[in-house]
């Protein structure tokens, strides 16, 4: 992922989070800059997952407002009169 699709103040306060994260939970002190590329490193792993994800989640969300939509259409047909 390059630096023109992530925004850089949300980089550097993840950056900062992952930092403290191995800290407490390892005891790894790392820089800035190795924070960051961990965090390219793991947008790289897990981007695609997560963005296929979510254009699974909004393909979902569509479905259910054209299912809406039909349904309003079908309660707007107009039946011949028997």
């Amino acid at each position: 992922m390059n630096d023109d699709s992530f925004p850089k103040d949300a980089r550097g306060c993840i950056a900062l989070e992952l930092k403290a994260y191995l800290s407490d939970e390892f005891d790894l002190e790392i820089g800035r800059f190795e924070a960051e590329g961990l965090l390219d490193e793991m947008l790289r792993l897990a981007g695609p997952y997560l963005y296929n994800a979510g254009l699974r989640d909004a393909q979902a969300l569509l479905m259910r407002h054209v299912d809406d939509v039909n349904d309003g259409i079908d309660q707007l047909e107009r039946r011949p009169e028997a």
